[in-house]
């Protein structure tokens, strides 16, 4: 408990004090985010906002776990995925803000360096004796699928659920502080449940949640600076990566089910708009933009999208 309180405050000192040097900075390059015309009205003032803010994110959680390494054999794969899918998120947002190339990474440049990591992180898993593949389900009393003699099966469903969820967590960036909250919300229960569980797992967890908390200073609405996808796909890969140090990837569309429902609802939009030739589900996809256009501000859809995750990460917690 007093190393992962130790790993937060390093996590949100470092991030805190680095973002009124960043953000300046950030200005002073240009490097700010293209508001596109099709979105809700509200947004329109908010281009050229600073961007590649997640780059604080990633400072404050490297700092705050890489001192505490040593303690246990499930942090450097937790930090490997984190920053990893993080770096996948900077050459994006380099490519598209800095070299003024709009698509950035194509997509199956993106995607290729994604499965990269992913199938470093599976291997890391394979070959250590003391990682495992079996999956705690909830509301068992802790009983466990055991999928440690099944490679066949438990690495092509890590591939899909570490992938689903940093996708997840991308689609999820889209609202002032929305990102930031609902993954601060759940950093907090992975951190707890790594304490109740003995998981080994809270320094990395309290880290991203210090991390969090300072770049909130910045990115709260009005956002000085949005996190990009160096923020976003980072946060994915934590997300995940402690799941599966934790046996929890079953846990994952309870506490991430706004990660969930902002890529199906995507999914379900691009699928019925080609299948109708123009038709759509929603007002616009992502679905948080879907409830910015019946009305609803856009901190009160921040509001309640982190709300929804508070009380499926307390309900998450009576299912370990």
């Amino acid at each position: 408990m007093f190393k992962a309180i130790v790993a937060l405050l390093i996590a949100f000192a470092a991030s805190a004090a680095l973002g009124p040097a960043l953000i300046p900075l950030l200005l002073r390059l240009k490097i700010g985010q293209t508001i596109r015309n099709e979105g809700p009205e509200s947004h329109l003032k908010k281009n050229g906002t600073p961007t590649m803010g997640g780059v604080l994110i990633l400072i404050g959680f490297t700092l705050g776990t890489v001192f505490f390494i040593k303690d246990s054999a499930k942090i450097l794969p937790i930090l490997f995925l984190t920053v990893g899918f993080g770096l996948v998120g900077f050459a994006d947002d380099f490519i598209k803000v800095v070299l003024k190339r709009s698509m950035g990474l194509r997509a199956w440049q993106k995607m290729g360096l994604q499965i990269l990591i992913t199938g470093a992180f599976a291997a890391y898993m394979y070959f250590n004796e003391e990682m495992s593949f079996n999956m705690i389900l909830p509301f068992t009393d802790g009983k466990e699928i055991v999928l440690d003699n099944m490679p066949w099966l438990a690495i092509p469903l890590l591939f899909f659920v570490v992938l689903g969820t940093d996708n997840g967590a991308n689609f999820t960036d889209g609202l002032d502080g929305l990102a930031s909250k609902v993954t601060g919300v759940i950093a907090l229960f992975l951190a707890v449940a790594s304490l109740i569980k003995s998981g080994g797992t809270e320094i990395p967890a309290a880290a991203m949640l210090g991390a969090l908390l300072a770049f909130l200073l910045f990115n709260s609405y009005p956002a000085k600076v949005f996190m990009g996808d160096t923020g976003s796909l980072a946060l994915g890969g934590f997300v995940a990566a402690e799941a599966y140090m934790l046996k929890m990837p079953l846990f994952i569309p309870i506490i991430a089910f706004i990660y969930l429902a902002e890529v199906v609802s995507v999914m379900l939009q691009v699928s019925y708009f080609k299948l109708t030739k123009g038709k759509r589900i929603f007002k616009m996809a992502p679905i948080h933009h879907h409830f910015e256009k019946c009305g609803y501000p856009e901190t009160k859809v921040v509001s309640a999208f982190t709300i929804v995750t508070a009380v499926l990460c307390a309900l998450a917690l009576l299912a370990i």
